[in-house]
């Protein structure tokens, strides 16, 4: 049996575009065998899976299954990447530790399991977007995980940022169930996430990735495949500590500007037309100025992040010596109650309030 996909470039499509489409979310076959061929129309807003074989060419559309697709985890970035699938059409299903951050979605139209088992046996996809490796590996291999609703024909997506080896022991242990499974971690914070932004680090199984990309397409802008479970998580540790990095400089540098009778407002505008331009400073440097720290993405996970990554560079040993230093001061900024703010917050470590 082989696959006709048909999809649309999905990368800039506007939430808005995609709540007036109701029937955007694909069509899956009952197994995930086969692989698929792409066509790309030119007709906008809608893409389908369809199952084709040599005997069948005249399969009617009972032979297809409408997407049923789980969600695990509805934090600052999962909730927002589950509303983009239910206002794209797709028939979802959400599971979070705490229920009541599943009511806004129910009442958008999904479904509520008790369980992540519950969830992962009633779809065809379920994704995962967990805090840490810790809870990664509970919600899918815990008591009531998700491997024990999972079987062949299924897929298991962890769009978290965990480490390799804490993605390799899930994908273990899901392809135990005769399931597929996707590492596919994101770089990207809340907004990213609201405006279907993301970027995807994908790796594991390729049918799977591939059956996956219209859903990946509804919630991201791009996404990239980088072969075996474990390459998704490594990359996205090392984008991961780049920026953990770049932040504490940014942190050090509005902090010396103001120090020096600057406007530290200037040096936002002046490095937004330079070399070193990034959309981080230019979006975080305001709110940092007037020391508000919105949370978009929390320090605490930020610093986890460079933890990890800090271990990935030790097993390899290769030294990071910038990291490293970085690491300590979001440690700093931890220990005086800050985890819970935007990571930007580091800036408040700087401080001499702080250090003393």
């Amino acid at each position: 049996m082989s696959f006709l996909v048909k999809t649309t470039n999905c990368h800039h499509l506007s939430s808005t575009a995609m709540a007036l489409c109701s029937s955007f979310c694909p069509h899956l076959p009952n197994h995930f065998g086969g692989r698929p061929a792409y066509s790309f129309p030119t007709k906008p807003l809608s893409f389908s899976f369809k199952a084709f074989s040599s005997q069948a060419s005249n399969a009617s559309s009972k032979d297809e299954l409408t997407t049923r697709v789980g969600f695990l985890g509805l934090g600052i970035m999962g909730s927002p990447m589950a509303q983009n699938l239910i206002k794209s059409g797709c028939d979802v299903t959400v599971w979070n530790r705490t229920k009541s951050k599943c009511d806004p979605l129910i009442s958008l139209g999904a479904k509520y399991k008790p369980s992540p088992e519950e969830v992962a046996a009633s779809c065809d996809v379920t994704f995962a977007m967990l805090a840490d490796p810790e809870s990664a590996v509970d919600v899918a291999l815990g008591k009531h995980g998700a491997a024990n609703g999972l079987n062949s024909g299924k897929g298991y997506v962890d769009v978290s940022t965990v480490d390799g080896a804490t993605s390799k022991l899930i994908s273990g242990h899901i392809k135990s169930t005769g399931a597929s499974f996707l590492e596919a971690p994101v770089s990207g914070s809340k907004k990213p996430a609201e405006d279907g932004q993301l970027i995807f680090l994908a790796a594991g199984d390729k049918s799977l990735y591939q059956i996956a990309a219209p859903l990946l397409d509804v919630m991201g802008k791009s996404r990239f495949y980088l072969g075996d479970v474990g390459n998704g998580a490594a990359m996205k540790l090392v984008v991961n500590m780049i920026m953990g990095s770049m932040m504490a400089s940014f942190s050090e540098g509005l902090l010396l500007t103001e120090k020096i009778g600057l406007d530290p407002k200037v040096l936002v505008e002046v490095i937004s037309q330079g070399a070193i331009s990034a959309p981080m400073y230019s979006v975080k440097g305001p709110s940092m100025i007037q020391s508000l720290y919105p949370t978009a993405f929390p320090l605490k996970h930020q610093q986890k992040d460079l933890r990890l990554a800090l271990g990935l560079a030790e097993s390899v040993s290769q030294s990071t010596p910038i990291a490293a230093a970085a690491n300590e001061l979001y440690k700093v900024a931890k220990s005086h109650g800050l985890s819970d703010k935007d990571f930007s917050a580091v800036i408040e470590a700087l401080k001499p309030k702080l250090q003393q």
